[in-house]
């Protein structure tokens, strides 16, 4: 059902439901964040890195200049081991990766020596005081030229270049021979960065009193840092503690160990004072975070009308040389695999899908994981199979698209979709965009030259998926059940803790919100604790649209059993039952009678005598553990749809309008819901039309400076318009299910579909990203080409 069908919903003021304005955003509004870049302590040091000039090369010497102090190879990191993400995946072949480059060195970029001085200007100049000597080897930039290499591995110890292959296949060749009509396309990502508003940061010190190391990082995933830094520097857990302030965009960039946040840490725990690391643009575009470059050939077997009988696909990624900590390669080819099929009831699948290590940075999951390629390739192919049995592309959609008389409904790869009604979605989205308008436009010429097209697509995000998942896959760490507590203060307010931190995520408004909903808490007397494994439950953090079903639900389940010690002391202040009590607006209410909820905390601990005598000693303090009843994913879903114009002069694509129809269950704050969309859509954009990371045949990456790499800025994010359905989630606490990366999934496959609508007379279909004016005036030319060779052969033939 609509919001628009929920009018109370609508005009809440603060539980479940509200639009309410986020409470972080004051202070950053103000310059008032708490970021690493802003921190000081006495006596710091800055920290640079000395990185490879050279993508695969044997490092044969390295001279570091008599006056050259607290400069440090790998050598030097005494008691330091190399980062190790294994994987109990049979195939998977293991990659350590050195705190610095040891013995050889696998991409540009890789840091190989390290320095630190007072300023970092200093510590820069002391890195030019070493000296290395490189043997070249073979480099492998693409897969192809990888896969096929028999010596110089990029891991001298591997049988050949491959991470990991997994393949899956369920009655393909008994349904693909059933199929009267077969469509075969291939489609490329382009290899990305991730580029959050802030880059790595990290700032560690020895604590004297508390005799531990504290590293302040900006990461997603505080608790799994600390894991990861105890692991590597063979310390013990409670020996470290890892603080999270604010962090300036994550997007899985922060969701895993970096190496140098291990180098920055030796250095506070060997020499005890504090040292910082702050990431710059240069470093991040050349070495910090690469993702999506995936490679696709699908071939689709239907029948005449285009209803889906069989997939055969081929996935190829692109990995980099290194498999990280904790979530491996394997997350990436695992998603992948799983989640190609998508919304769609087919049931013949066969995939095989391959993660191959290049002279690139190591690949990171990036948001969307894997699934805004699945969805470019699925898409695209239901487009060329709607081409080829003469249909509208939502109408073969429409065909294919699990029903909602399905649900719950289990799909060829075992994914579980417990709601919802994914064709109404679709038939939303075409209402809102007027496809039928847009049909009629196409049927005159714009007076500008330009070409009109429509682009839809429909995807399933699959959020909040844990043990038997992560398991599945064989990562280092398996996510379990999150932890919540939540304490009432002595004044009638609420503090809640969480093990997830927020990058932007707005948790210290929505799970106030929660807590409000249940215990009726004023959110401006809400105050949240997370990002600080030293105050805070357990969790393996903040990834995978997991936070609010995870913690969100813990901090339900906490405020829950909160209740009846509440209930309990302000019936007894008020001598009403205490199951008549109910809490709204900071208030204790029984019949015509009630109570501020200070004066019940004020009862528990200042004024005990004033209990009842039954009181549970417990008292107003609770610590949780959830995870949903099905933990293999709540299964949000959204349909969206955008109409634009190309110009086939200049090869610019301008998007019209763009509209989204979400369903991620019980919304705890509409507003939040949009703008995490809003969001993922500006970044989908980019992979769509501008973002590009390339390499030259050496390895070189060729855009290392915002000149280079390009982004969408305001003026290329349009208008997003939005309906949004609620299906709540049966598994979940409010019936709530994942959203943060779902903006990111379907903006390269709407628009790369509309595209290829609006050139459909020109016979001309696009299917690499980024959709550069140059790529695209370069299918023009071949579409041209293509065209007159047809013609020519047609004529020759005929005569």
């Amino acid at each position: 059902m609509k919001l628009s069908d929920h009018p109370t919903k609508a005009a809440k003021e603060q539980g479940v439901g509200a639009r309410l304005l986020r409470k972080e955003d004051a202070r950053h509004l103000q310059g008032k964040g708490n970021f690493i870049g802003n921190m000081s302590m006495p006596n710091i040091s800055e920290v640079a890195f000395l990185r490879s000039p050279l993508a695969h090369a044997r490092i044969a010497a390295t001279r570091v200049a008599q006056e050259a102090e607290n400069v440090f190879l790998r050598d030097s990191l005494t008691g330091v081991l190399d980062i190790v993400a294994d994987s109990t995946l049979p195939s998977y072949q293991v990659s350590a990766m050195p705190p610095l480059a040891h013995g050889k060195v696998r991409y540009v970029g890789e840091p190989v020596a390290m320095a630190f001085a007072p300023t970092r200007a200093q510590a820069e100049d002391l890195t030019e005081l070493i000296e290395v000597d490189y043997d070249d080897l073979p480099v492998y930039v693409d897969v192809a030229s990888a896969a096929a290499a028999t010596s110089d591995l990029i891991h001298d110890e591997w049988k050949d270049n491959v991470f990991v292959s997994l393949s899956a296949d369920k009655d393909f060749d008994k349904l693909a021979a059933q199929a009267d009509v077969v469509v075969t396309r291939k489609m490329n990502l382009s290899r990305q960065c991730m580029l959050p508003m802030e880059g790595m940061a990290v700032l560690a010190y020895w604590d004297h009193q508390a005799d531990q190391l504290v590293v302040y990082a900006s990461t997603q995933v505080p608790h799994l840092i600390r894991t990861g830094i105890a692991q590597f520097l063979q310390m013990d857990q409670e020996q470290v503690r890892v603080i999270s302030p604010d962090v300036g965009g994550g997007f899985g960039y922060k969701c895993v160990l970096q190496r140098e946040e291990l180098c920055v840490a030796w250095l506070a725990k060997t020499y005890k004072r504090p040292f910082r690391y702050l990431e710059d643009r240069r470093e991040h575009l050349i070495a910090g975070a690469n993702t999506r470059e995936h490679h696709y050939e699908m071939t689709a077997y239907a029948d005449r009308k285009g209803r889906l009988l069989a997939l055969d696909a081929k996935i190829t990624i692109n990995g980099g040389a290194y498999s990280v900590w904790p979530f491996t390669t394997g997350l990436e080819t695992g998603q992948a695999l799983g989640n190609l099929p998508g919304p769609y009831a087919f049931q013949g699948y066969r995939c095989t899908t391959r993660c191959v290590a290049t002279n690139k940075p190591a690949f990171l999951p990036y948001r969307g994981v894997a699934r805004t390629g699945v969805c470019f390739a699925m898409e695209l192919t239901m487009d060329a199979l709607a081409r080829e049995v003469g249909r509208e592309p939502w109408e073969v959609r429409l065909e294919n698209l699990v029903q909602p008389e399905q649900m719950p409904y289990v799909n060829v790869t075992n994914k579980h979709f417990d709601s919802g009604d994914y064709p109404a979605s679709l038939r939303r989205a075409l209402e809102m965009i007027d496809a039928q308008g847009v049909r009629e436009r196409q049927q005159h010429a714009e007076p500008d030259g330009r070409l009109i097209g429509l682009g839809v697509a429909t995807y399933t995000e699959q959020s909040a998926h844990g043990t038997s998942v992560f398991a599945a896959w064989g990562t280092p760490v398996i996510p379990g059940f999150d932890q919540a507590a939540v304490r009432m203060t002595p004044d009638g307010g609420l503090e809640i803790k969480v093990g997830v931190h927020s990058h932007g995520q707005g948790m210290e408004t929505t799970f106030a919100q929660i807590a409000n909903e249940i215990l009726g808490v004023d959110v401006a007397r809400i105050r949240l604790v997370h990002g600080d494994t030293g105050r805070t439950p357990y969790s393996t953090g903040t990834y995978a649209s997991r936070s609010l079903v995870m913690s969100g639900g813990a901090v339900s389940r906490a405020c829950k059993q909160l209740l009846p010690n509440l209930q309990k002391i302000a019936g007894h202040l008020m001598g009403a039952d205490s199951w008549l009590v109910q809490f709204e607006n900071g208030m204790a209410i029984a019949g015509d009678k009630s109570i501020p909820l200070a004066q019940v905390a004020n009862a528990w601990y200042l004024n005990p005598q004033l209990l009842p005598t039954d009181v549970d000693p417990a008292g107003l303090e609770v610590s949780v553990g959830y995870k949903p009843k099905v933990d293999t994913g709540s299964f949000s879903y959204c349909s969206q749809a955008a109409i634009v114009a190309v110009d086939p002069g200049t090869g610019s694509v301008e998007i019209l309008d763009y509209v989204v129809v979400e369903d991620c269950g019980t919304m705890i704050n509409p507003m939040v819901v949009e703008g995490q969309a809003i969001g993922g859509i500006a970044q989908g954009i980019g992979t769509a039309l501008y973002e590009e990371t390339p390499y030259d045949e050496y390895g070189q990456p060729l855009a290392s400076t915002l000149a280079d790499y390009v982004m969408p800025g305001a003026t290329e994010v349009p208008n997003i318009r939005f309906d949004h359905f609620e299906t709540p989630s049966p598994h979940t606490e409010f019936g709530a299910k994942g959203v943060g990366e779902g903006g990111a999934i379907a903006p390269p496959a709407v628009i790369f579909g509309a595209v290829n609508d609006a050139l459909r007379g020109l016979g001309v279909e696009v299917s690499q990203t980024p959709l550069t004016p140059h790529r695209l005036l370069e299918a023009l030319a071949q579409g041209r080409e293509a065209g007159l060779a047809a013609a020519s052969g047609k004529q020759g033939a005929g005569q």
